[in-house]
């Protein structure tokens, strides 16, 4: 990684919080699992993490310090259900064909096609791109497309959608230590659900069996888990989808790999995957202890919680390296792991390959002019970044 690449990362942690990126620098340093007061327990090797991951017997989501805890006092008790209980492997099983590769593609190229290509004519004729903007109105395209919002509406609107989504997930920014949401925060959140769902209901019962609220209806899922589901695209994509986006071009760039993969476009696959290693759009995992197990030679008592630092985790492998050979520790790690790998993995990668497309279609590699880190969020990304084509139009 060189040094300007290293400034950057560690510049978009700070901002983002300061005591995440404390946290996650104190990780490098700290055994591979370990007590913290108030915390609960911290892991920080990826083995352990994907053994936590995979270990629904000990483990579960729906007890302080897991997300589903999180969310149930935001969507109501049918989530304890469908995040954890009897009820998630039957959606699991259901839910499994929404976003496939094939439906991902359709999705994005619905959603994303016009844009991208003035995105492409723009750069061509020697303009510049805010990517990070264009990355936010594009996952706003993707939420309206997913809710069965109407798309011909101008950006502004879609970048309201986007801050819907995000003003959402903020609600878990202060939930480091506990889960239990304030009662001002649970009204914020049911609030913008209400608003940004208010739509499915209809679109559940009219929308065509080839969109997602038609497939939902076909498969039997019911307008209330629908709609719940609505609500969580919400938090999962918006700010990971967006950040992950926007950081592929700003890697790229600062590891001066753009020529790279002009020459060989056929690593788009290969710089995604190193993408989402390196930023892990979740880089901290919540998990509730459900019954007493020994983890790393640790006993983990009922009650307590875990803290899976999957940033560290898939980072000490090392630095950004779209040649890197398959990491077996980390696999898809940035995605979850086990029943709870990410419903909508394919999707993501499918809107960050159609982003780095667009731009290898403008023909010349890129160049950062302007970049500026987001603060306080929830997720490490940035709130502005420039971009322009090297040489003349």
């Amino acid at each position: 990684m060189t040094i300007t690449a290293r400034r950057h990362e560690a510049g978009l942690l700070w901002a983002s919080r300061p005591s995440l990126a404390l946290l996650l620098h104190a990780a490098r340093f700290a055994p591979p699992i370990a007590r913290i007061p108030r915390l609960g327990w911290i892991i920080r090797d990826p083995m352990l993490c994907r053994e936590i991951l995979n270990e629904h017997r000990h483990f579960t989501l729906l007890g302080e310090g897991g997300v589903g805890h999180l969310w149930a006092q935001v969507l109501g008790d049918y989530v304890t259900e469908l995040f954890d209980g009897p009820g998630h492997l039957r959606l699991r099983t259901k839910a499994r064909d929404l976003f496939t590769t094939k439906t991902s593609a359709d999705l994005v190229a619905e959603a994303f096609d016009a844009p991208l290509d003035a995105l492409t004519a723009r750069l061509r004729v020697g303009g510049t791109v805010d990517v990070a903007d264009t990355s936010r109105v594009l996952v706003g395209r993707m939420l309206a497309t997913l809710l069965g919002l109407p798309r011909d509406r101008p950006d502004d609107e879609f970048r309201a959608i986007f801050a819907e989504g995000e003003r959402l997930a903020a609600v878990a920014l202060h939930t480091a230590a506990s889960t239990v949401l304030a009662p001002h925060a649970v009204a914020e959140a049911r609030g913008i659900v209400e608003r940004m769902t208010a739509g499915v209901p209809a679109g559940y019962r009219d929308a065509p069996p080839g969109t997602l609220l038609g497939r939902c209806r076909e498969l039997g899922l019911g307008v209330e888990v629908t709609r719940g589901l609505a609500g969580l695209l919400l938090v999962a994509g918006t700010e990971t989808a967006a950040t992950a986006m926007t950081r592929a071009v700003a890697l790229l760039h600062d590891h001066r790999l753009v020529d790279a993969l002009l020459a060989d476009p056929d690593r788009i696959d290969d710089v995604v995957r190193e993408v989402l290693r390196v930023v892990t759009p979740a880089p901290v995992i919540g998990r509730h202890v459900s019954a007493d197990v020994e983890i790393g030679r640790h006993l983990l008592k009922a009650g307590e919680q875990v803290m899976l630092l999957t940033y560290a985790a898939n980072n000490a492998a090392g630095g950004f390296d779209p040649n890197r050979a398959y990491v077996p520790e980390t696999r898809q790690l940035w995605f979850g792991g086990g029943r709870h790998l990410c419903l909508g993995a394919a999707l993501a990668k499918a809107e960050m390959a159609a982003l780095l497309r667009a731009l290898l279609r403008a023909g010349r590699p890129w160049r950062v002019v302007h970049r500026r880190p987001a603060r306080r969020v929830l997720i490490p990304r940035y709130e502005s970044l420039q971009i322009t084509l090297t040489g003349r139009p």
